[in-house]
Order: structure tokens, then sequence, then C-alpha cells
């Protein structure tokens, strides 16, 4: 008896089908063949970009060197400039107290009297009730009043206001600026006198210093003052205060060049003869006689060196203590008080 063959069993129908196989490999291939083109991809990207750095150098030098886009707004649109107008510059007349003689307003009895008394142009005046009665006052307010003057009659605390809390005894005056004189008119008025002398200030900045020296010459007979217009003070509120009406009665000048000024009074016949601390002549050594010019430098420099080349005689005071130094105004009053001890002693007359 032939062997029953057996029965086949029939081939399942699915996903596993013979035609599978090579979509597998198919797509097996396809991302080894992705994969290598990304590997070419970066190694293409990085060798690139190793090239590209002296390219982005240049590019960049480029754009430095190309000019800035304008965004500038069309006319019609742009706002207008705003216009600062230039500072002004400090007048040479201002010393280191900030003060200017552009203007000034005096304060206390004995300054607004000598103002008064040389009938200078004076826009306003304030005192207390008491001061406007007062015998000194009474006569001279009234003919300010008459030129033109505006006579205040205020309360103390007024005054303490216009004058910042100074001494100012019951009175203040505003007033224009100091009339100085012309320099050459200076040298003919002096000429006048049989043996002038005059002071010239170089360098002072203290209003202090500069006010005392004035008081002293005109107290000693001087018959004038020299003031530089730069790096000094000139006659200022303090300064006048200081002086307590010297500068109402003796004549000041101001000159651009405190030098040039000095050889022109040597051609006009003076003796210029100048301070210095250092100096090896005492001042009591100099006869002082015929047309001098008295230099008084500043507390702490003193004259300048320049100054000093034009000086014919640079004479000292002798000191014994133990004190360097005196104070400017000081110095300078003791030198000036010696021109008139030496004149006073020869009987010359120096009204």
């Amino acid at each position: 008896m032939a062997p029953t063959p057996r029965p086949q069993k029939p081939k399942r129908s699915g996903t596993r089908s013979a035609a599978a196989k090579p979509i597998r490999k198919t797509s097996a291939d396809a991302r080894v063949r992705k994969l290598k083109e990304g590997e070419r991809g970066e190694r293409r990207v990085a060798k690139d970009s190793s090239q590209a750095k002296p390219v982005r150098k240049a590019d960049a030098a480029a754009r430095a060197k190309r000019p800035a886009k304008d965004i500038t707004p069309p006319a019609t649109e742009r706002l207008p400039k705003k216009t600062i107008a230039p500072s002004k510059p400090a007048p040479a007349e201002a010393s280191e107290t900030g003060e200017s003689d552009e203007a000034e307003l005096l304060y206390g009895k004995q300054p607004v009297l000598a103002a008064l008394q040389a009938r200078r142009p004076l826009n306003r005046v304030w005192l207390i009730e008491r001061l406007r009665y007062d015998p000194r006052f009474l006569r001279l307010l009234d003919a300010a009043k008459a030129g033109g003057t505006v006579i205040d009659i205020v309360e103390p605390r007024r005054l303490d206001q216009l004058t910042a809390g100074a001494n100012h005894q019951g009175v203040a005056a505003q007033t224009a600026a100091h009339p100085y004189v012309e320099f050459e008119d200076l040298i003919t008025a002096a000429a006048d006198h049989p043996q002038p002398v005059l002071l010239a200030a170089d360098g002072i900045e203290d209003p202090h210093n500069l006010g005392a020296l004035i008081r002293s010459a005109e107290a000693f007979g001087f018959q004038g003052v020299i003031l530089p217009r730069r790096r000094a003070v000139g006659v200022t509120t303090t300064v006048a205060k200081v002086a307590a009406g010297a500068v109402e009665h003796l004549p000041i000048a101001r000159v651009t060049n405190l030098n040039q000024a000095l050889e022109r009074l040597k051609e006009a016949g003076f003796q210029v003869v100048g301070t210095q601390q250092k100096a090896s002549q005492p001042v009591f050594d100099l006869t002082l006689s015929g047309a001098l010019v008295i230099v008084v430098g500043s507390e702490g420099k003193g004259i300048s060196l320049l100054t000093q080349r034009h000086c014919d005689q640079i004479v000292s005071i002798p000191l014994v203590g133990k004190t360097a130094s005196l104070n400017a105004s000081v110095a300078g009053g003791i030198v000036l008080y010696e021109v008139l001890r030496q004149r006073s002693a020869q009987k010359i007359d120096l009204s």
C-alpha cells in the first residue's frame, strides 16, 4: 500500500512576501546613502567655513569702509537745531572771590559818604531812617536826589539782604562801574607834582589786600594807582569797602600790560622800585626821591620775574623775628610809608 502524501500547508498571505525583501534592502541602502551624503555635507560645510574666515574679515573691512547709511529725515521732518549761546568769558576784572567791578554795591557809612562827596553817579541809596536826617548825609542825599538818585528808607533787614549780612552800618548804594582814568592822563596829572609817586599792583587777587593798599597810598599822599586788567582784582565792592572811601579820591588806571606801562613811566622820568622779600637791599637804605613808582606784588608770589626785570631797584623789608614774611598789604604799607617818611624829612610837600 502506497504511503499517503502529507497535505501541504497553504502559504500565508501577509506582509512577509517575497517581494518585501528587496524593499527592505532598498530602504537600507537609501539610509546608508543618506548617511554618507550627510557626512560629505558636514565635511563640505566645515571646509567651506574654514575657508570663509578670511572672506568674512574682508567683508567686515569692506563694511567698515562703506559709508553709513543716511538716516537723516527729510528736510520737512527735521527738528530745528538747538543753538547754545557761547558762554561769556570771565571778565578780566573778576577777583578770586567771584566779584566783578562791572557794577558796585557800596555799603558802610564811609564808602557811601565818599561816593556822595565825590558826586559819583548813584542809581539808588538804601538807608535806615535815622541816617536820612544825619547831618553828614542830609545835604549830600538831597543833592543826589536832585540829580536823579532814588533814596529809599528801609528796615535793617532789607540792608541785610542786599549786603548778604555784611556790616552795612545802615546804608548801601548802587553805583555804576568804577570810573577808571586813562593811563596817559594819570601820567600827565602826576607830572604836575614836583615829585610824584605812584603805586603799581602786580597780580594782587585778594580784594582786601588791594583795598588796604589803596587806602594807604591815598593816606600817604600818592598821586595814583596802576592795576593790570588780567589776573588781578579791580575796584570791587570789597575793595571799595576796605579802602574806606580812598577809591573816590585817588585816580586809578587799568592797563593791559603792566610791564609796558612801567617802561612808559621810565620814559616819562619815573624810577621803578619793586618790593621782594628776598631782595638784598633794605628799603631803608634806598633814597626814595624824585618821580617814583612803587611795585607791590601778591602775598604768595610777590612780583613776577618778568616784572622784576623792568624794575630799576628791588628792595626788601628786614625781618628779625621767626615769621618769614608779611601780608602783602602790610609789607606794601611799610614801603609806602617809608616814601612819606623820607620826603617829610626832606620837607617836601606831598599835598
